[in-house]
């Protein structure tokens, strides 16, 4: 026994390093905020044995989140320090446990048992989702105004703010850069943001450990409520009724409620007819599909954060024209192809473009033909469709037969040989070509760049 306790203290000390420095991590990794909200209050309860560590919180309610959101990511943390860690629990401290480690050192001292009933202060907003950081066309003007709106300090001139719009058009931006504007013109308000899941989930939990008054305190008394993805409730009776008692108190206290879902109140579903009501009652803010140009001013605007990425226009022109279904997609491919670019220490052009993106582009595009394309320039430049496959070769039928091959390059999926059969059984060489001198142009001509963009616009729409 005497060679064994000076080995269990040692280990001891191990474990308790090895914790203050995941501590220290998973400050850094989720934010002061969410540290702060959830991962604070969790305290090391014994550290004797290195194989098997064991945390505690103060609540069933914060044991069961933490669960859930981080007890893969604790044992990782603890086994890139201590490679013998073969399991991290989490437990929710009894009384005695409490008093006694917190008043034993600890890197952060362990939070009261109550403090779960304290409302989030500082929720940890994306700090890339601000006003300024949002592109507003005519798609977007409405919630855009609205949201600034229900940021700035005073009575609310409505609530609740409901916006809808598809996945990925910019709902998520708006409430978090509510969150950043309200909570910095109003330094001492408090605020939420969260989920339809999430709020759920977090209902559920209370109910099952008998804490619904904690959690309705905690969402209550902030001053700024903010719920995403409302749909994910539909149908979930108990969860409707708690989240109508809530609408009802902000509403009643005059407070600030948004709330975002894909569709519009009326058409959600399994929704009580009531809760339908009262979601209507304040301000309803659609956010249509980003047009052409919306989506060519987001990669311009993302570009723009990215001052070391040379991106000719026409890449850009093609990001924008070719992935149309939100915007969130085309920020990912933005980001895709910068990555790989400097990854491979490439340019970026539009064959390394459509090497990189051929699939998401493939996928996203709108099934263009050539035909239409015909169409369409033969009508903005008043040539005949038969002189764009014909063998004459004045300008005025050459510019815009090479306007026409150039955009069925970009906008379809046909390969240069069928595109040359397509205008009067070229050669593919002649494709290339009237693609290479279009991009040339486009470069130093406004005219022949204003008229490929229009056709553009008017293929899409």
């Amino acid at each position: 026994m005497t060679q064994v306790q000076p080995l269990e203290r040692e280990e001891g000390r191990d474990v308790a390093k090895a914790w203050a420095h995941v501590r220290t991590n998973l400050r850094r990794s989720a934010g002061q905020r969410l540290f702060d909200q959830w991962l604070k209050p969790v305290v090391l309860i014994d550290g004797s044995d290195s194989h098997a560590v064991r945390l505690g919180l103060p609540s069933p309610f914060l044991t069961q989140w933490v669960k859930n959101h981080y007890a893969e990511r604790l044992l990782l943390e603890f086994r890139a320090v201590l490679p013998g860690v073969r399991s991290v629990t989490l437990e929710t401290l009894q009384d005695a446990e409490q008093r006694v480690l917190s008043a034993a050192p600890a890197p952060v001292p362990a939070p009261r048992a109550e403090s779960l009933a304290e409302p989030i202060e500082r929720p940890a907003f994306d700090p890339r989702f601000t006003f300024d950081r949002f592109v507003v066309s005519a798609t977007n003007r409405v919630a855009f105004n609205a949201a600034r709106t229900v940021a700035q300090p005073g009575v609310p001139m409505f609530s609740p703010l409901y916006l809808h719009a598809g996945t990925g058009q910019g709902k998520t931006h708006l409430m978090h850069a509510i969150g950043h504007a309200f909570l910095e013109a109003n330094p001492g308000a408090t605020a939420i943001y969260s989920t339809g899941e999430r709020f759920m989930f977090e209902f559920v939990q209370a109910l099952r450990n008998k804490d619904t008054l904690a959690f309705k305190k905690r969402l209550r008394s902030v001053d700024l409520l903010m719920i995403d993805d409302l749909q994910f409730i539909g149908g979930k009776d108990a969860t409707q009724e708690e989240f109508f008692h809530t609408v009802n108190e902000f509403m009643s206290a005059g407070k600030r409620l948004v709330i975002a879902a894909d569709r519009a109140p009326q058409a959600l579903e399994g929704f009580e007819p009531r809760l339908v009501g009262r979601l209507g009652a304040g301000l309803v803010a659609d956010i249509k599909p980003a047009e052409l140009d919306l989506r060519r001013a987001i990669v311009e605007r993302k570009l723009k954060d990215m001052p070391a990425v040379d991106m000719p226009a026409e890449v850009a022109d093609l990001l924008a024209a070719r992935i149309t279904t939100n915007v969130r997609e085309l920020e990912g491919a933005l980001n895709r192809l910068v990555a790989y670019a400097s990854l491979s220490n490439e340019a970026i052009t539009i064959d390394f473009a459509t090497s990189v993106l051929g699939e998401v582009l493939r996928t996203s595009q709108r099934r263009i033909t050539i035909d239409e394309i015909q169409r369409a320039v033969s009508a903005h430049f008043e040539v005949k469709q038969l002189d764009l496959i014909s063998a004459r070769r004045a300008v005025a039928i050459a510019r815009p037969r090479q306007i026409a091959m150039y955009l069925a390059k970009r906008l379809t999926t046909r390969s240069l040989p069928e595109i040359g059969r397509k205008f009067g059984n070229r050669d593919h060489s002649t494709v290339i070509h009237a693609v290479k001198r279009i991009e040339d142009l486009r470069a130093k001509d406004v005219e022949i760049d204003g008229a490929v963009r229009a056709l553009m616009r008017t293929l899409e729409g």
